[in-house]
């Protein structure tokens, strides 16, 4: 959310920069997909909390390199392109929903295998509702209801 809220001014001070670096939003959007994989990897999430330089990188590449790229992103891509994103984040929280949930083992070294199933729980209620809204806006024509 920080890095959606500073976007407006950072725009102010590099106006060409986004212009130049993200003309049609894909390399904002690929550059947001990398860093949310990565930080949902069990390791990484362990790591940043056991080393302090990998907890500042957390801290930084969230709003700095996941909130201004979406935010800057989204407006520049097509419905297509939108509902795409939207569709990968879907599956890609499906996926980490089952293996958070069904794997017996536990996963992260500094969470419990109680709060590693209910994190899995909460990425399938968001990829379920991702689901929904994509179908939703994908089936349904909006002019009928004007």
């Amino acid at each position: 959310i920080a890095g959606l809220l500073m976007y407006p001014q950072f725009k102010k001070w590099f106006p060409t920069f986004f212009h130049k670096w993200n003309e049609n939003g894909i390399p904002g959007m690929l550059l947001f997909f990398i860093i949310v994989i990565y930080w949902l990897f069990p390791r990484t999430m362990d790591e940043a909390l056991m080393n302090t330089s990998v907890e500042i990188f957390k801290f930084i590449s969230w709003p700095f390199l996941v909130g201004i790229p979406l935010r800057d992103s989204w407006s520049k891509l097509s419905d297509r392109g939108k509902t795409i994103s939207l569709s990968l984040i879907s599956g890609l929280y499906f996926l980490m929903g089952f293996i958070y949930i069904f794997t017996d083992e536990q996963l992260c070294n500094n969470y419990l295998l109680v709060e590693q199933i209910a994190l899995g729980w909460g990425f399938l209620i968001i990829a379920i509702s991702l689901t929904v809204y994509v179908l939703q806006a994908t089936f349904i024509d909006y002019s009928q209801y004007e």
